[in-house]
């Protein structure tokens, strides 16, 4: 196995938080940007588990969402991880001077590109995260709407953070294709669930 193999970056879920902190603020490249928006997402999805979990007299599939957000909770803690490891091996590809010149740019570009899929699935779990929650906010148990307005947000701010990287890499790598129209998809989803929790904000407010 690569040094930048997912089974040699360490499973960022068993770590402690202070720890998984220090590591972010550390003068090493992962994990990074993307592992922690993922870790934000990973955080709103609990939120959005606990926020159900309490809501069971209030929404008849309740259950099913805290399901779910176990479920989109433990992918956001994996891609983390494949963030960190798919950047690893972008750095690998720049560090090898080696290669001819288009060989290496060529290992570049495909580093890049891979490093662009990783963020779209954070961001693709953040929207899914995101309409969940704000299902809860609108439905849920009342008791509760802070934090599923929490969810929300922390899953808004691991979206956008996550499709800038995706831009980021994508134009890094010279590529043009249709992962830039998906997000902006997933922008305009996003948009649309905190339009909702801002109505429904406005509304408990009034």
């Amino acid at each position: 196995m690569g040094a930048t193999d997912t089974e040699t970056v360490p499973d960022y879920a068993e770590l402690p938080l202070g720890r998984f902190l220090d590591m972010v603020a550390s003068r090493e490249p992962a994990p990074g940007g993307g592992a922690s928006a993922a870790v934000a997402v990973a955080l709103a999805a609990a939120l959005t588990g606990m926020a159900a979990r309490f809501s069971k007299d209030h929404l008849a599939d309740a259950e099913t969402i805290a399901d779910k957000a176990d479920e989109l909770r433990s992918r956001g803690m994996l891609l983390a991880q494949a963030d960190a490891a798919a950047y690893g091996r972008v750095l690998d590809a720049h560090r090898n001077p080696h290669e001819d010149e288009e060989k290496r740019r060529r290992r570049i570009r495909e580093a890049l590109s891979e490093a662009a899929d990783v963020p779209l699935s954070i961001a693709e779990v953040g929207v899914e995260v995101a309409g969940n929650a704000g299902r809860l906010v609108e439905e849920g148990n009342p008791n509760l709407r802070g934090d599923a307005v929490t969810a929300t947000v922390l899953a808004g701010a691991g979206v956008r953070a996550a499709v800038t990287l995706v831009e980021i890499n994508v134009s890094a790598g010279g590529a043009d294709d249709d992962r830039l129209s998906r997000i902006d998809q997933l922008l305009a989803t996003m948009a649309a669930v905190q339009e909702v929790v801002e109505g429904t904000e406005a509304r408990s407010r009034g």
